[in-house]
């Protein structure tokens, strides 16, 4: 039923231990350090923040390539932490991704045809003409032909490859897809059409998506809520039409200052980041967020601030926007 919880995490952290050289004590990067949400079936939670701010981490330990170093997290009500093997297994088939290079991901030397009906050959009892036959009722579901089956990928265009990476992932017919960066590489005339094709697919489907990206121009044409990250923390999150309305935390106000708005009448506050973001190897006491920070103040040095709830966001942060 659409707004079922499908996955839960609480609390989840992935750190790294980085070897510093023989004299020196490995350090830990904290890739994801606190991440709190829920994803519901026929919804897309977008997940937006810079470079290394966790996004890609998180996409790893939704789809169980990796296990967080703490926290929660239960996909379809079943603890992956403390999950057996074989249950893994069966819970891999309800959560596939779509990663950023099509291309990349995709087996130069592999028929389109056969890459689709491998996850059929490896997780099912499927037969040849069964697979065959799923196969080209996927590639027909995303917009390519018949005559697609049998060719290579470097015989496709970027948008046509990200097609049969999305085809790929709906073969097991999942319950949770990962879009991990889904149409930044793709020209903007195709962008559309791939979100378009996405958001389809949802609503034949009742697909519970977790989109990650950096464009908050193709986070507002599809998500249903957002959580803004920051060194590896939800720092604010809430419904799309509320985030985007009334931004409370300094950091969403400004990603969302530098998003593009096509209307020459609009007057726009320009909100300027200074310095680098900071490594998560060695983060900022107190509130990872105040060294760049415009309102910052003491106690943003001292302590982090807790995630408290306001209009409807879940905003952690001391000094936040009120409207």
């Amino acid at each position: 039923m659409k707004g079922d919880v499908v996955l839960t995490a609480t609390d989840l952290t992935r750190h790294y231990h980085v070897d510093r050289g023989t004299f020196r004590t490995p350090a830990v990067l904290k890739a994801l350090d606190g991440a709190t949400f829920t994803l519901m079936k026929g919804r897309t939670l977008a997940v937006v923040g810079e470079s290394g701010c966790g996004k890609s981490t998180l996409a790893r330990l939704v789809t169980m390539i990796e296990k967080p170093t703490s926290g929660m997290l239960h996909i379809g009500g079943t603890d992956v932490t403390a999950a057996d093997k074989a249950t893994l297994m069966n819970l891999h088939k309800t959560v596939q991704i779509v990663f950023q290079d099509p291309y990349g991901s995709l087996n130069p030397r592999q028929k389109i045809g056969h890459a689709l009906e491998e996850p059929l050959l490896v997780n099912t009892p499927m037969g040849k003409k069964e697979r065959r036959e799923a196969a080209l009722n996927i590639i027909n579901l995303v917009g390519l032909r018949p005559e697609h089956y049998e060719r290579y990928p470097h015989m496709f265009s970027g948008g046509q490859r990200q097609r049969i990476a999305v085809a790929r992932a709906l073969m097991l017919n999942p319950h949770i897809v990962v879009l991990d960066e889904p149409v930044s590489a793709l020209d903007v005339s195709i962008q559309a059409q791939i979100l378009n094709l996405i958001a389809r697919l949802q609503e034949q489907f009742d697909l519970a998506y977790l989109f990650i990206s950096h464009d908050l121009s193709v986070v507002k044409h599809i998500a249903d809520e957002v959580m803004v990250m920051y060194l590896g923390k939800p720092v604010e999150s809430g419904s799309r039409d509320t985030l985007f309305a009334q931004p409370h935390h300094p950091y969403t106000r400004a990603l969302l200052s530098a998003t593009p708005v096509a209307d020459p009448f609009r007057i726009k506050e320009r909100i300027v980041l200074h310095g680098e973001l900071p490594s998560p190897i060695a983060p900022p006491s107190g509130c990872t967020f105040h060294p760049r920070c415009p309102s910052m103040t003491d106690i943003c040095r001292e302590k982090a601030p807790e995630t408290r709830e306001i209009d409807g966001c879940r905003v952690a942060c001391y000094h936040p926007k009120t409207y």
